[in-house]
């Protein structure tokens, strides 16, 4: 099963990197997202910094419909979906490999985000441990949660618009619990960003049980 996922993500990502969509496309988003939140609260600089950690997630929750939708869309092509099928492929692994695609973009965005807060923001990392274990927690939780939702509505004609009807309201737990987390880290809010970061790891293993579990079926009907 862990070759087949290897394969299944390495087969994403080699997509990704050949069509260079992520470089080119969702970085340069993701900057001018957290540039327009700049400006827009500039005058203002000490909501700013307050908002720094929600600015970051929220660009992020951005950035994960525009993955999980071109995840999505490699399946779709070419009847490349009933070709896992047909490969004996276990379903399990097909989630984890895709999950895990997901999450590998995700996460060189968020290290490009995270220079951006710093240098845009002034943002200062008071626990970069904590940074580090919050991206990479949450990440998990909005991979696998969104690869779910991916297959849910492969098989529907406007699944680019009910995609993010659908993942926004079930990722806001990451994103409420992400944005606490950071404040922590960052120094912005006094809680215990440790805390919430076990809230953090909690959704993300539901999420990935759930998936487990779920996306054979998905994948056989769609």
């Amino acid at each position: 099963m862990w070759r087949d996922i290897v394969l299944v993500a390495g087969k994403d990502l080699r997509v990704e990197w050949r069509s260079r969509v992520t470089f080119s496309q969702v970085v340069p988003f993701a900057g001018l997202v957290l540039v327009l939140f700049g400006f827009a609260l500039d005058a203002n600089r000490p909501v700013l910094e307050r908002a720094t950690s929600g600015l970051f997630w929220i660009t992020i929750m951005f950035v994960t419909t525009l993955a999980v939708q071109r995840s999505t869309s490699i399946e779709t092509t070419d009847g490349a979906r009933r070709a896992l099928l047909l490969a004996g492929i276990e379903p399990m692994a097909v989630f984890a490999g895709k999950a895990a695609a997901v999450a590998v973009q995700l996460l060189a965005v968020e290290l490009v985000l995270i220079g951006g807060i710093v240098v845009l923001y002034g943002a200062e990392i008071d626990a970069p441990l904590l940074v580090v274990a919050t991206c990479l927690a949450a990440t998990v939780g909005i991979a696998a949660a969104g690869t779910l939702l991916g297959a849910l509505v492969a098989g529907v004609r406007a699944r680019e618009t009910v995609l993010p009807i659908l993942l926004l309201p079930v990722l806001a737990p990451v994103l409420i619990g992400a944005t606490r987390a950071f404040d922590d880290a960052l120094g912005s809010v006094a809680v215990d960003g440790w805390a919430w970061l076990a809230m953090l790891a909690g959704f993300g293993v539901i999420n990935l049980v759930l998936g487990a579990l779920s996306y054979g079926v998905l994948l056989e009907e769609t």
